[in-house]
């Protein structure tokens, strides 16, 4: 460990550790501690080891020059789609969908971790591929990479995390310099065409979508039809966070009509921890989540504005994306503004998978904040 920290005080600056950005995903963690112990006591002790971890690994990361790491894009990128076509021939079924990979007693979704490890592909790969990045070469190219692990988590399946990293990748495209008037005619054509396809998928005995799936949309376009059991929760949440007004019930109430006490959604430590947020911390709870996730996307943004090349400012841009797509999806699905999907909010859910990635993605991101006034 001296060894480690002698290396780090002759490489880097100290006073360029960003430590406004530990300091807000520690706090957001924190939050996350609580209302986890508030929707399942039970599994507090398990959310705290999963923050332990997550901050060990933040930290190790940060220390580790990411353009070092960059060097081996291509065995992350062989690395990812072995763990999942691992998952799909020899995961664990839960709930009708394969998503968990176990080794002994340590278990985890190798899904949350593809996230982290396309970004660091398509840093590296974007990177080299700058000066051609307009061609339609490069952009076929970039698609074909990312259709092997989408295909394979959809199949799992999962659509909401296929979806998520679908809108990453978009992201990660933009980042590395991918002209904003080709993705604007882009989207022209994608919108229209992603309403005709939703118009199709509601409709019987329709080929893209499974069964739960057709009946989520279904749920999310006219609630009141399916009230009694896929908009259940959904209905449930809004009127959970409605019922916080202003500050809230109180934390850990014991309200037996609560949304947790009563049973009302499932799962509440992870797809729907904002309706806890929200009914017991009100809408002073529910903003200050955001704002903190806010700053902590804003923060990455700006250290990537100080990158040193391509690479880093795609990392820093691509975890700042990853942390924003997926807490508006979460926070959509718990206000009903999206259809009723299975994301976790970043460092607030259950899964020590998930916080651990996310903690992995601030490391990098801390590594690149360090790279501008290295000592040479």
């Amino acid at each position: 460990m001296k060894f480690l920290f002698n290396k780090f005080k002759q490489r880097y600056n100290l006073r360029d550790y960003r430590i406004s950005l530990v300091a807000l995903v520690l706090a957001i963690s924190t939050i996350g501690i609580f209302m986890v112990r508030s929707a399942r006591p039970d599994l507090m002790s398990r959310q705290i080891m999963g923050v332990a971890l997550g901050a060990a690994a933040m930290l190790v990361i940060s220390l580790i020059d990411y353009k070092w790491i960059l060097n081996f894009y291509w065995a992350l990128y062989g690395l990812n789609i072995i763990m999942l076509a691992t998952v799909l021939l020899f995961g664990e079924t839960v709930n009708n969908a394969t998503r968990w990979l176990r080794i002994g007693f340590f278990q985890f979704q190798p899904s949350d971790l593809t996230k982290i490890l396309m970004i660091l592909f398509y840093a590296k790969f974007l990177m080299e591929k700058e000066d051609t990045i307009r061609s339609t070469k490069t952009i076929l190219q970039g698609i074909a990479l990312i259709l092997p692990s989408l295909a394979l988590i959809y199949m799992q399946p999962n659509l909401s995390t296929t979806l998520c990293i679908a809108a990453l990748f978009c992201a990660l495209m933009y980042l590395g310099g991918l002209s904003y008037k080709l993705i604007g005619t882009v989207l022209a054509v994608i919108v229209p065409a992603f309403i005709i396809l939703l118009v199709i998928a509601v409709q019987p005995n329709q080929p893209f979508l499974k069964g739960y799936q057709q009946e989520r949309i279904l749920a999310w376009l006219e609630p009141e039809e399916y009230a009694d059991n896929t908009s259940y929760q959904q209905l449930n949440s809004v009127m959970a966070i409605g019922s916080g007004q202003l500050s809230g019930k109180g934390y850990n109430n014991d309200e037996a009509i609560s949304v947790k006490n009563g049973n009302f959604v499932s799962e509440p430590q992870t797809d729907f921890i904002f309706a806890i947020i929200g009914e017991e911390l009100g809408f002073v709870g529910c903003c200050a989540v955001i704002f903190l996730l806010l700053l902590i996307v804003i923060d990455c943004i700006l250290i990537g504005l100080k990158a040193k090349d391509t690479g880093g400012r795609i990392i820093c841009g691509g975890v700042a994306a990853l942390i924003g797509i997926q807490s508006f999806i979460n926070i959509g699905v718990a206000t009903m503004v999206l259809p009723n999907t299975g994301l976790s909010l970043p460092f607030v859910s259950y899964g020590l998978t998930s916080v651990v990635c996310f903690f992995m993605g601030i490391g990098f991101v801390l590594n690149v904040g360090l790279q501008p006034n290295k000592y040479q």
